[in-house]
């Protein structure tokens, strides 16, 4: 397919947790039908993959993102004395700087258009953040309540952009492109947190899990309903098991709301709905699965350009 068709291709990376590795598939995908984005709009993790692909370190990302393990994934959490996030925030730096963009990276630098969507804490506005610090971007779009700690921007606290706009469709419009592939996480999500995970941690792992004190017992209830586990059909749900629901719930409502008011040109929504909120080492499983749901889309995508 030729690039130089004179339209304006923006790519609208949506909100998903884990399920977000797969827009990297999703941009190899792109890519090898000569489709380049000049605009890139991210939610959450949207926002992070969106990030490391406008400043050229989107292969470290996904060399990194394979090689993490159920423990590595572990260790990016624990339970600080100030219970404003579960995140390991030094460890979450060290990450963000060497896969996505350095502390001195802002958005005006780069060749294409940038923006991450976050949530003005105080007044439920979408905000967008398109000048500036490229990782003050990432990390306000990504501060999901009880995970991360609220982010100031301006002197307004910042909170994951999921909550209002999943799929920002209208932040590339507004940019300028002209044609708009949109990547949504959310098809098919509700009630597929209680499905138990594929695969069961190694000896190895398990006895991992005891080592080191950010590791807790109140971790692993945590994570018990996100990370490859369940609770007895028999038994009502648990907090957290509801807390994955609702959220699920939430923003699968939300998506299918902003999509009818802002449509893309092309919807690819990979099916990833058995893949839980945090099992972010799933992530070679992930990326594939957006190669191939781009694949399928080939057709609608070759139409539009």
């Amino acid at each position: 397919m030729p690039t130089n068709t004179g339209l304006r291709v923006g790519l609208a990376l949506g909100s998903g947790a884990a399920r977000g590795w797969s827009h990297i598939g999703v941009i190899h995908a792109l890519a090898e039908m000569d489709i380049v984005a000049d605009v890139v709009c991210g939610t959450s993790i949207g926002a992070l993959v969106g990030a490391s692909y406008v400043s050229g370190r989107l292969d470290r990302l996904e060399e990194w993102a394979c090689s993490l393990t159920r423990l590595e994934t572990a260790r990016f959490f624990e339970i600080n004395a100030s219970l404003n996030g579960f995140v390991n925030s030094q460890r979450l730096r060290r990450f963000l700087n060497e896969t996505v963009a350095s502390d001195d990276d802002v958005i005006e630098s780069f060749a294409k258009d940038y923006s991450a969507i976050s949530t003005d804490l105080e007044t439920g506005r979408e905000v967008w953040l398109t000048k500036g610090s490229l990782l003050q971007a990432v990390w306000a779009s990504i501060a999901l309540p009880g995970l991360f700690p609220a982010i100031k921007n301006e002197r307004k606290w910042l909170v994951d952009g999921g909550l209002v706009n999943p799929v920002p469709v209208s932040v590339c419009r507004a940019l300028g492109a002209d044609i708009v592939i949109a990547v949504n996480l959310n098809d098919g999500i509700v009630g597929k947190h209680f499905v138990k995970a594929h695969d069961q941690p190694s000896e190895e792992e398990d006895a991992g899990r005891g080592v080191g004190e950010r590791i807790t017992g109140l971790f692993k209830e945590y994570t018990s309903s996100w990370i490859g586990s369940f609770e007895d059909e028999e038994h009502a749900p648990g907090l957290l098991d509801t807390i994955a629901g609702s959220i699920n719930i939430t923003q699968d409502r939300i998506t299918r709301s902003r999509l009818a008011g802002d449509p893309a040109d092309v919807v690819v929504s990979p099916d990833l709905s058995a893949l839980g909120l945090l099992e972010f080492y799933r992530a070679r499983e992930a990326i594939d699965v957006g190669r191939s749901c781009v694949h399928e889309k080939r057709a609608a995508i070759e139409n539009v350009l």
